[in-house]
């Protein structure tokens, strides 16, 4: 029996951009384009017609109209289950946090090349987060250096800030399964407690939370 495709919906308003992500994404057995849309307003429109959550949705922040910033959460409203990976030019830490505190999965930038945004849609989907080298490098970093100013009610468990450390890593399930030795299962329990008692709905969410009420020290 076949492997159901990754479906990926792209919203970018450059034709030449969009198009090499069509073709890079179509030389993909595993992966297959469902829309393509030059503006978020259309997208929306056309998300809240259809039936079937697309797996994955590539989103240009700096739109003409409504911005992918402003899209984030009405995506989020229409399809909860659908991951979104910001791909922008933007690298400024407004921007990333912003996107990150919205529900973003990820967070790429055009400099990007197609095989790491392939390999990044591949990571959110096995439940990981896809950041940019340069990204990955901020939150990790710099969050830290950011005061606690907030608290938690139930604190996390030495396994679960175990866990929470290698998510910030950019392991998915598995690796860190296998690093740890426990199951799969056992790895997506402990992260679904982490968001529950985080109060947050990915893992770059998880990983900026935690630099900022000071859990990694």
């Amino acid at each position: 029996m076949m492997k159901k495709p990754i479906t990926v919906i792209v919203i970018e308003d450059h034709p030449k951009y969009r198009n090499v992500l069509e073709m890079a994404i179509a030389d993909e057995p595993e992966m297959e384009i469902v829309g393509m849309f030059g503006a978020a307003e259309i997208a929306l429109r056309h998300l809240s017609e259809v039936e079937h959550s697309p797996d994955i949705i590539l989103l240009d922040l700096n739109l003409q109209g409504m911005s992918g910033h402003e899209a984030v959460s009405e995506i989020e409203a229409l399809h909860p289950h659908t991951k979104t990976i910001i791909l922008t030019q933007s690298d400024a830490e407004s921007d990333v946090l912003r996107a990150i505190r919205e529900g973003a999965s990820g967070y790429l930038l055009k400099s990007s090349k197609v095989n790491q945004i392939k390999d990044g849609i591949r990571t959110v989907m096995a439940g990981g987060a896809s950041l940019d080298g340069k990204v990955a490098q901020y939150i990790l970093n710099t969050l830290q250096d950011q005061p606690s100013t907030l608290n938690m009610d139930k604190p996390l468990s030495d396994r679960e800030l175990e866990i929470l450390r290698l998510i910030s890593q950019g392991l998915v399930k598995k690796e860190i399964g296998d690093q740890l030795g426990i199951s799969y299962g056992s790895v997506a329990t402990y992260i679904r407690r982490i968001y529950e008692k985080l109060n947050v709905i990915n893992a770059p969410a998880a990983v900026n939370k935690a630099h900022r009420i000071g859990l990694f020290k």
